[in-house]
């Protein structure tokens, strides 16, 4: 039965290994082209770097972007090659990697620098929370790193499974999450706004406004959110009409930790942390 079990997990395997030539469409409309299993890769993203070290692929990372620091005991062990609006292209040339993860982003055009160099690069992020898994499956697929990729996105349903079975039937509480106080926040359909919904929460943020739209502070005046994530109390008190929102009245705002923030922020494998921090902001009562 033993040699019958290691037989069918080879079997397995090999199903899932990718096939070289392999062409995919990034998400800039490019075709990248990957003549053999890449051996040595440059994620320029932290939630590439995660995901990569979470399917198995860490050892093919040769350098990571500056923010890249988890696992900590591994990104601490890789060279820094700068961020994705400062890259250290000097560097990156230098470490001759066969694959460069990089964004889409128009505003760092990191992509386009990078293959103008003359490397390969595979420009892509997740926005939404759908995307999230496939971004894990095709990081999966590039680097023929497939039964990696198909486990964590099992254990990953599985864990964010639970977290919502904690706040089920929970009543909805009205919800403002904060990116950053220019204020930008976050849209329903983006993943954050996703998992806040899964979290028990109602956002304030309307879906046209975007996913990750920048507000008028007076649209929170007008919404009156119960929680508020992302900020203190301090900040929020400091704003006009905001001190008497029922969030800071009733001391429910909450500023994620440092480990909270970078779970919440990296449309990665840490989805079920970031979610379990949304659920116990709001229904701390589950917890």
């Amino acid at each position: 039965m033993r040699h019958l079990l290691i037989l069918g997990a080879l079997l397995g395997s090999t199903a899932l290994a990718t096939k070289y030539p392999l062409t995919v469409t990034d998400d800039l409309g490019r075709k990248v082209t990957l003549n053999a299993e890449p051996r040595r890769i440059i994620a320029m993203l932290p939630s590439h770097t995660e995901t990569l070290i979470a399917i198995g692929a860490g050892d093919k990372l040769v350098a990571v972007d500056r923010f890249s620091n988890y696992p900590k005991d591994a990104t601490d062990k890789l060279k820094k090659v700068g961020s994705a609006y400062q890259p250290d292209l000097e560097a990156i040339l230098a470490l001759k990697p066969d694959l460069v993860l990089a964004d889409e982003s128009s505003g760092s055009r990191l992509t386009e620098k990078l293959a103008n160099a003359g490397l390969t690069v595979y420009g892509g992020t997740a926005q939404t929370y759908t995307e999230v898994f496939e971004k894990i499956g095709t990081l999966g697929k590039l680097t023929n790193r497939e039964a990696g990729a198909t486990k964590l996105i099992t254990s990953m349903r599985r864990d964010l499974n639970a977290v919502q079975d904690l706040v089920r039937g929970a009543p909805k509480v009205s919800a403002y999450y904060e990116v950053d106080p220019s204020p930008y926040s976050v849209g329903p359909n983006s993943f954050i706004g996703v998992l806040l919904k899964m979290a028990g929460g109602a956002n304030v943020i309307p879906a046209n406004l975007g996913d990750f739209p920048k507000i008028d502070p007076e649209l929170i005046v007008k919404a009156n959110p119960s929680v508020m994530i992302g900020l203190t109390a301090q900040d929020a008190r400091a704003r006009p009409g905001w001190a008497n929102l029922n969030a800071v009245t009733a001391s429910r705002v909450f500023k994620p930790t440092a480990e909270e923030r970078d779970a919440l922020s990296r449309p990665g494998p840490r989805l079920p942390v970031a979610l379990r921090a949304l659920a116990k902001f709001l229904h701390p009562e589950r917890f």
